[in-house]
């Protein structure tokens, strides 16, 4: 089993944060696109090749997050029509999310096999995360999972802010 650990910067503009290793080496970096349209988060390697891409869709009626890793689709988070709670729902050909991903404890499932678990660490600045890969060769899926996940929330968080601000004005 392999453990990485990925904390964002409570400030940074730019959108940009490293995934450590146990020995807090970084073996990953996310670069987010800053006044971009549409926005995107890159996941580069430590050799600077890009691993895997999150993208939101403009111009759906409802936010859509697309996740490519090695220039293919595998996976799209898309938020779902309800009146009272937001809900989101993620597809992808074989992987299941099993547990709370919106508070980021997870497990995550391939055709009905574990392939690796997120949890939230708490009493921590910023939003860190420990990622438990026990299939190696979904590292990169798993890495644009928790990435993606964390992007579709921190762009719920955004719109309910900029809305309870017009309604406040």
């Amino acid at each position: 089993m392999k453990q990485l650990y990925m904390k964002q910067k409570v400030f940074s503009l730019s959108g940009r944060f490293t995934v450590k290793d146990q020995q807090e080496n970084d073996v990953y970096v996310v670069e987010g696109s800053f006044m971009k349209m549409p926005k995107t988060f890159t996941i580069l390697n430590t050799e600077r090749h890009e691993i895997a891409v999150i993208t939101k869709k403009m111009f759906t009626f409802l936010p859509k997050f697309l996740v490519e890793v090695g220039g293919q689709e595998v996976l799209t988070i898309k938020k779902e029509f309800t009146f009272f709670k937001a809900k989101y729902s993620i597809d992808a050909a074989g992987i299941e999310v099993q547990g709370n991903w919106w508070d980021m404890n997870f497990q995550v499932l391939q055709n009905g096999e574990v392939i690796g678990q997120v949890k939230k660490e708490w009493f921590t600045w910023g939003d860190s995360y420990k990622v438990d890969i026990l299939k190696e060769e979904m590292e990169p899926v798993m890495i644009a999972l928790v990435v993606a996940i964390d992007c579709v929330k921190a762009d719920e968080a955004a719109s309910r802010s900029s809305s309870s601000a017009t309604t406040n004005s």
